[in-house]
């Protein structure tokens, strides 16, 4: 009876204080001339090791309740020099929700890091400090952690990632003096300090807000009311135009579309003609880019 409730207790307290991050790396190496393929099965096991065995919040969560996530890592080998551990990439973060009462999961974040630097060799321990910089590896996985975990809290809670964008934001800091690329202003409009800083600007706080109405007063309730549900998302979207006309295309805005696009097109598809219009005029405004796919919106 003692072991069985013993067994018993730490599976409950397993479940109830969980990890928040259910993370698949994956490491694109084709390019990479080596004979040496371990290091890149050993890198896949070690990044996600570090990502799903770490506690970033002190908050409780179920099995059921870790954020899916995918970090999808393509080598360069312009940037690589395998013999002294020295690697380039490009880096492909999406995370997604699932949608009250359905089996569906909308991607919530979707953006690629072009400007990855590092050094790693196998079976090399990964160490991370939240107030100093120790490697340019545990700071970026370490800064998307709670990056993708700020932005589920926006979709559960107005403005709720804030304190975990504050962390990514000290992060950020740190690594200012690492000479590494992508932590800086002047690099870049589209890296890891611009995305930041969006997140924490006072001009994205319409965005912010519309991700919470997208997701809590929009999909959530889709099933029950989709007439309710598609009004919410267009004011949400109206909210966003908004917040673009004081920085347009940036890289938040650019970020959010990348994820949402496909999806709503499918929702304003099925629109009154109003919302059909609406909605296909603000987010052909907001991404020209994206205006074949929002066409699709008008038929």
């Amino acid at each position: 009876m003692n072991k069985f409730l013993t067994g018993f207790l730490l599976l409950v307290c397993g479940s109830v204080f969980s990890q928040e991050l259910n993370c698949r790396v994956v490491v694109n190496a084709e390019r990479i001339q080596t004979t040496e393929r371990n290091i890149f099965t050993d890198m896949e096991s070690a990044f996600a090791q570090f990502i799903n065995n770490r506690k970033w919040t002190e908050d409780e969560y179920s099995q059921e309740e870790r954020i899916n996530c995918n970090i999808i890592i393509t080598l360069d080998p312009n940037e690589s020099v395998p013999s002294s551990g020295r690697w380039g990439a490009s880096v492909q973060i999406l995370s997604s929700r699932p949608v009250y009462n359905t089996d569906y999961e909308t991607v919530i974040f979707n953006f690629a890091d072009r400007d990855w630097q590092f050094e790693y060799l196998q079976s090399q321990p990964l160490q991370f400090n939240e107030n100093s910089f120790t490697s340019n590896i545990t700071s970026l996985l370490a800064y998307y952690a709670y990056t993708i975990i700020g932005l589920d809290y926006d979709t559960f809670s107005e403005s709720g990632g804030t304190r975990f964008y504050q962390i990514a934001n000290q992060i950020v800091l740190n690594a200012q003096n690492s000479n590494y690329q992508g932590w800086s202003q002047f690099n870049s409009v589209r890296n890891r300090y611009w995305l930041n800083e969006n997140l924490l600007s006072s001009n994205f706080e319409p965005l912010r807000t519309a991700l919470y109405s997208y997701h809590i007063q929009g999909l959530d309730i889709f099933g029950e009311d989709p007439e309710t549900a598609r009004g919410n998302i267009l004011e949400g979207l109206k909210a966003i135009e908004k917040a673009n006309q004081s920085r347009p295309r940036s890289i938040l805005t650019i970020s959010f579309l990348d994820a949402k696009s496909e999806e709503l097109t499918q929702i304003f598809k099925e629109g009154t003609p109003t919302q059909k219009k609406q909605s296909y005029e603000i987010l052909s405004k907001l991404d020209p880019s994206k205006s074949e796919t929002f066409k699709k919106i008008l038929e």
